[in-house]
């Protein structure tokens, strides 16, 4: 990893939740950066082709009204994509979920996680509503993400709710990459035959 750029994302001005969130803030665009994320993440995880550009249109549905986002917003939003299939294919698993921070409440993080596994079906269930899910492991996913949506967001400020947390979030983590794994699309220029590379 040492000489790839996650350790220096910082420097790299990787498209984080707070970067996300204070664009949308300052353009008066009200939705949540987790929630944004998840809906990526899952349009990507059910088999949406990078090389399609609609999941804008789909955003400007889903949480402008069908407006068109401001020029500050659409480039963040096309750099969080970009950076979303540049993790999600790296082999050294830097994918993560775009979440709010650890100095954070708990109670922000929390609902924050819930808003990215809310985010995370309702794209998956756009990219595939046509198409039946017959593997029992994502069917499983799904229902364990509805389920990790309705997490209570009182959350207490203690050791024991943050090591909850962070299991949580590994979970959705490994079990995101576990759907792209299975459906995905990847970027064509190795052709088809990097279907046959996915490990499953």
């Amino acid at each position: 990893m040492t000489e790839s750029s996650s350790n220096n994302d910082t420097q790299n001005n990787a498209m984080d939740f707070a970067s996300l969130q204070a664009i949308m803030t300052s353009e008066d665009v009200k939705c949540h950066a987790s929630e944004i994320h998840g809906v990526l993440t899952g349009l990507v995880c059910a088999g949406f082709e990078f090389e399609n550009q609609g999941y804008v249109t789909m955003l400007h549905d889903l949480f402008n009204e069908g407006d068109g986002f401001p020029k500050a917003v659409k480039k963040a939003l096309k750099q969080m994509y970009s950076e979303l299939w540049t993790s999600i294919l790296d082999d050294s698993y830097s994918f993560n979920l775009v979440l709010p921070d650890d100095d954070d409440s708990m109670a922000e993080r929390g609902h924050g996680l819930s808003m990215w596994v809310q985010g995370f079906n309702l794209g998956f269930g756009l990219e595939h509503k046509d198409t039946p899910v017959v593997s029992a492991e994502v069917k499983e996913v799904l229902t364990d993400f509805s389920e990790i949506a309705n997490l209570s967001d009182e959350m207490d400020e203690d050791e024991d709710t943050e090591q909850a947390y962070f299991e949580i979030s590994e979970y959705v983590r490994i079990s995101a990459l576990l759907c792209f794994s299975e459906l995905a699309t990847p970027p064509n220029h190795e052709n088809n035959s990097a279907d046959k590379k996915i490990i499953h």
